[in-house]
């Protein structure tokens, strides 16, 4: 059964008990994430006994403000629209990542999910089938690099990106044109206070890693066909990363029926758990797996390379 199929055979009844939104879920996981970093913070800044232990830590937990706003772009996490826009916008300030911008990528990622011709996640960035490829994508410098150009294409290029409607240009070139003022400003500060680099910036690109390491298991090695519980993986794991990535690792389930807000991600999961194509149990494991087979590929290329065919 494709996820077509699944959504198709499910009750009005409970179909909306799935999609119904709600302010206080998401307020109370919002309170907590947010009240994590901000410890986490205080912690470096006083410079308690372990803070060098801290900094990867606050790194993590910044990065994962992806998800919140990813889920934003979605408008599902909050019943309250305002609420979704504006955490969708702060998340944005902390990872250089447009809200606007990336709510249109994102949903052109939804349409054509693992289309190698079309998924704009998949251009110019494509999954690591080289050791040399997956190092330099999970070290997050050419992501670094991407961002800025989005940036700086946004705020004074062509808004030439098929996914990017006409009538949002304008509205995404005054956010873009913010945001650099902004982080023009963070710089002038960052250089009178170095040491709040090690609140910001400098724990958001020694934590990034371990969040291009969970995304790369959402669909690298899935088959690029319309079955979203094939194109889709989900991953089982425990509740620290669950909280994290707000219940994202239930990615499957998240494309078969994006409306359905995070915290009905688990009921959703536990009916769709039996047609599920590409199942990990963790993130250990799917990175392990991952590994082998790029070993497995380099050498087999060596190989090939070694004893050529005549």
């Amino acid at each position: 059964m494709d996820h077509k199929q699944f959504l198709a055979t499910l009750s009005p009844n409970k179909r909306n008990d799935l999609m119904t939104l709600a302010d206080a879920p998401a307020l109370r996981h919002l309170a907590g994430h947010v009240g994590l970093i901000a410890l986490l913070a205080v912690g470096i800044a006083l410079r308690v006994s372990f803070w060098g232990l801290l900094v990867p830590m606050l790194g993590i937990a910044m990065a994962f403000l992806f998800t919140l706003q990813h889920e934003c772009t979605h408008r599902t996490p909050f019943r309250s629209g305002w609420i979704n826009e504006w955490v969708g916008h702060a998340c944005a300030v902390v990872l250089a990542q447009p809200f606007l911008w990336f709510r249109y990528f994102h949903l052109a990622h939804h349409r054509f999910t693992n289309d190698p011709d079309n998924d704009p996640e998949l251009a110019g960035d494509g999954k690591p089938e080289t050791w040399g490829q997956y190092i330099w994508h999970v070290s997050a410098i050419g992501y670094w690099v991407a961002k800025m150009h989005v940036l700086l294409g946004n705020a004074f290029g062509a808004l030439d990106a098929p996914y990017l409607p006409p009538r949002t240009h304008a509205r995404i070139r005054v956010e873009a044109r913010i945001l650099l003022m902004f982080y023009a400003v963070a710089a002038i500060a960052l250089a009178t206070m170095p040491w709040a680099f090690w609140i910001w910036p400098g724990p958001l690109l020694i934590g990034f890693p371990i969040l291009r390491l969970y995304l790369l298991a959402e669909h690298a090695h899935c088959p690029a066909v319309a079955n979203m519980f094939d194109n889709t993986r989900t991953t089982l794991t425990n509740r620290a990363v669950r909280f994290l990535a707000w219940n994202m690792p239930y990615h499957a389930e998240h494309h078969a029926a994006p409306a359905v807000p995070f915290h009905k991600l688990p009921n959703l999961h536990e009916l769709v758990r039996k047609h599920l194509g590409t199942v990990d149990e963790g993130y250990i494991a799917f990175t392990r797996d991952y590994t082998t087979a790029l070993t497995t590929k380099q050498a087999s290329r060596e190989n090939g390379w070694q004893h050529p065919k005549h």
